[in-house]
């Protein structure tokens, strides 16, 4: 059985590993893309609690806050507020906040990989060129 030579072995080694790396953003981006469809926080913003203080009584509520203001005021004005009121802890809007802030952090964190495998396959690319030059 004839041996392959080491220059073969490793552009072939090379050739997976691209392909790999090239299945791998494949499927970050899918993912990311179905995260994208969906209800997403500005990126900006945090779900914060808030207290009401009444006599006898405290309670507590959410709201969806923004460094500067995105969200639409409750009178239609024109103009923006940088609070979503959300109501009571398990409120629709509260979970649906929730799961729109983790959204978002999954997607930040999807982009930071996808900018990583680039790079990596950036690198793949030039190993190959390397090596065809002695």
């Amino acid at each position: 059985m004839p041996r392959k030579s080491r220059k073969q072995t490793s552009s072939e080694t090379k050739a997976i590993r691209v392909d790999r790396i090239i299945e791998t953003l494949t499927n970050l981006e899918k993912e990311k893309k179905l995260l994208e469809e969906l209800e997403v926080a500005p990126v900006d913003s945090w779900v914060a609690r808030y207290q009401v203080r009444q006599p006898k009584k405290t309670y507590w509520y959410y709201k969806l806050q923004a460094q500067v203001p995105r969200f639409p005021r409750a009178e239609k004005s024109e103009k923006l507020s940088k609070y979503k009121h959300l109501g009571k802890a398990g409120s629709q809007a509260h979970v649906e906040a929730i799961l729109a802030v983790c959204r978002r952090g999954k997607i930040e964190q999807l982009e930071r990989a996808i900018g990583a495998l680039m790079q990596a396959l950036q690198d793949a690319g030039y190993d190959a060129e390397v090596d065809e030059h002695p």
